[in-house]
C-alpha cells in the first residue's frame, strides 16, 4: 500500500562536496552544522490542507513472534515493524486502517500496536517505564470489534486523561486473544480508575468481566526472572 502524506522535514540529503575557497569553505561548515541538526529532527506527519487533524500524531506497528521461544528486548525491538504514522482522522488513519487486515483474521501469534508517534510500544521506552496496562482478556471473535472501539475511542479523547494515554495493542493468540491499553503513570490510580471505566464504556463489557491491571515495572521484573517474553499484551 503506498501511502503520501504530507512530511514536514527539511532536506538533509547528502551533497558533493567541491573544495573551493575558504569563504565556501565556511558556508559549507555552516551548511554541515545545519544539516546535522536537520538530521536530529523527527520527521513529522501532518494533516493535508482541508484535512480534520488529531490532537496527537499515532504510529501504526506490527509484530510476530514464534510462540514459546525465549527473546531478549533487543530481538523483540528488531522484530516490531512500523506499519506508518498518521495525523487525520478521517482522512490519514482511515487510508491506512480501510487496508489492514482485522485482528480476527490474524493468524498465529500476532499484535497489532498503535502509539503515539515517539512512542515505541516497549515497557522500556521512557513514555512507558514508570506506567502500566489495562488488560482484557477476549473469547475469539471478539476482538476485531473491541479494537476498533478502543482505538476510534483513543483517537477520539473520550479517556479524558489528558496526555496520560500512550497507546493500545491487540494479542491475537491461540484460544483467546488480549486488548490492551497503556498509560504512563502506574502510581496515579484516579487516572487508572478513569481509564478503566472509560475502557468498560467504549467496549460496552459485561459488569462482570475480569480486567487486569500490569505495571510496566512488574512485566520487566517477570521478563528478567523467567528470561522470556511476556505472552499477554503485546509481551
Amino acid at each position: 500500500m503506498n501511502n503520501k502524506f504530507d512530511l514536514k522535514d527539511d532536506d538533509s540529503g547528502d551533497h558533493d562536496q567541491d573544495q573551493g575557497s575558504p569563504k565556501d569553505g565556511e558556508k559549507e561548515k555552516n551548511e554541515d552544522e545545519e544539516k546535522e541538526q536537520n538530521t536530529s529532527k523527527k520527521k513529522m506527519v501532518v494533516p493535508g490542507a482541508g484535512e480534520h487533524p488529531l490532537q496527537y500524531n499515532y504510529t501504526f506497528w506490527y509484530s510476530r513472534r514464534t510462540p514459546g521461544r525465549p527473546a531478549s528486548t533487543q530481538s523483540y525491538e528488531q522484530n516490531i515493524k512500523q506499519i506508518g504514522s498518521f495525523a487525520s482522522q478521517v482522512e490519514q488513519f482511515w487510508r491506512f486502517y480501510s487496508h489492514m487486515i482485522r485482528p480476527g483474521d490474524l493468524t498465529g501469534h500476532s499484535d497489532f500496536h498503535l502509539f503515539k508517534e515517539g512512542i515505541k510500544p516497549m515497557w522500556e521506552d521512557d513514555a512507558n517505564k514508570m506506567g502500566g496496562k489495562w488488560i482484557i482478556r477476549l473469547r475469539k471473535g471478539l476482538a476485531s470489534r473491541c479494537w476498533e472501539n478502543l482505538i476510534l475511542a483513543m483517537l477520539g479523547e473520550q479517556f479524558m486523561v489528558g496526555e496520560e494515554i500512550c497507546g493500545a495493542v491487540v494479542s491475537v493468540r491461540f484460544q483467546e486473544d488480549i486488548i490492551s491499553i497503556w498509560n504512563k503513570t502506574a502510581s496515579d490510580q484516579a487516572t487508572t480508575a478513569r481509564i478503566r471505566d472509560t475502557l468498560r464504556r467504549v467496549l460496552n463489557l459485561p459488569p462482570n468481566t475480569i480486567m487486569e491491571y500490569k505495571t510496566h515495572t512488574d512485566s520487566i521484573a517477570w521478563e528478567d526472572f523467567h528470561g522470556l517474553v511476556n505472552a499477554s499484551g503485546g509481551r
